[in-house]
């Protein structure tokens, strides 16, 4: 009698990622589910970062689109789109939450500037909240409110994002920064592209950093204690970028001509209190 077919896997994380410490303690299966999304996500990403032609990198896009529909039908090609695919399906996941993942990517080779921020916020709830929705649907989502909290972290982990990278982003011509706010701190846009220090720069980022710790604060409080147990990875990846922030703050948010990182036994400990001690 034939054996069925093994469903195939994602490549492992890389050790020392904050992802790897925050899946670390999950069942196998939950841990193959989120790493083929996290793959998923990285992939779809990379389409923006890494092609120059934006209109080759739409065309690449729009088969992502394609692709994910092809996973649900089990005759996905790319082999991230095929180890997906079984856990999506056992999940429930509606396909238009992976569709939305591609488009919140695709806002990125339409607009690397926002005005003020709430256009921020907006580009935010595609580029994490929605990614976020996701990832806690595959852990195991219970109660509706839980939603609430994957968005709000999601926009949360983005902001800190952005306090991290804000040089890697100058080099790729991108300021995520509110033109509003560089106005109010009198930092010029150009100074960030040439990845230079103006006055006003280190009282923005303290802003930025501020904002970005409220903001995790305030999704962490929007877990359901019923499905706090079940979503601890999100926990975990709430308190590194928490502690990274502190970081960055204590360096003078120094981050147009670096990228600070937590060290891998950091990102551990952080991981290990949460699940340990919640």
């Amino acid at each position: 009698m034939p054996q069925p077919s093994p469903v195939p896997t994602a490549a492992p994380l890389a050790p020392g990622s904050s992802a790897y410490y925050a899946l670390l303690f999950l069942p196998s299966t939950t841990q193959q589910a989120l790493t083929a999304f996290h793959a998923y996500c990285r992939e779809v990403r990379g389409v923006v970062d890494t092609v120059s032609d934006a209109g080759v990198a739409s065309a690449k896009l729009t088969w992502w689109k394609t692709e994910i529909q092809r996973a649900y039908e089990g005759q996905a090609q790319h082999p991230i789109a095929r180890a997906l695919g079984p856990h999506l399906i056992r999940a429930e996941i509606d396909p238009r939450l992976l569709q939305a993942v591609v488009e919140g990517a695709r806002t990125d080779l339409e607009q690397t500037r926002f005005f003020d921020f709430p256009g921020l916020r907006h580009y935010c709830q595609h580029a994490g909240g929605i990614p976020m929705e996701v990832a806690v649907r595959l852990l195991g989502q219970s109660q509706t409110e839980t939603l609430r909290y994957a968005h709000a972290l999601g926009v949360a982990l983005q902001l800190a994002g952005i306090v991290r990278d804000v040089g890697a982003h100058a080099a790729q011509g991108r300021i995520y920064l509110p033109v509003n706010e560089l106005q109010q701190f009198e930092v010029k846009a150009q100074d960030i592209l040439n990845r230079s220090y103006s006055p006003g720069f280190g009282a923005l980022m303290a802003f930025q950093c501020q904002r970005a710790r409220q903001s995790l604060a305030e999704a962490v409080t929007l877990l359901p204690q019923a499905d706090r147990r079940a979503q601890k990875p999100g926990l975990i990846l709430a308190r590194i970028a928490h502690t990274l922030l502190d970081e960055i703050e204590r360096s003078d948010c120094q981050v147009l001509h670096q990228r600070i990182a937590l060290t891998p036994l950091r990102k551990l400990w952080c991981a290990w209190r949460i699940q340990a001690l919640g």
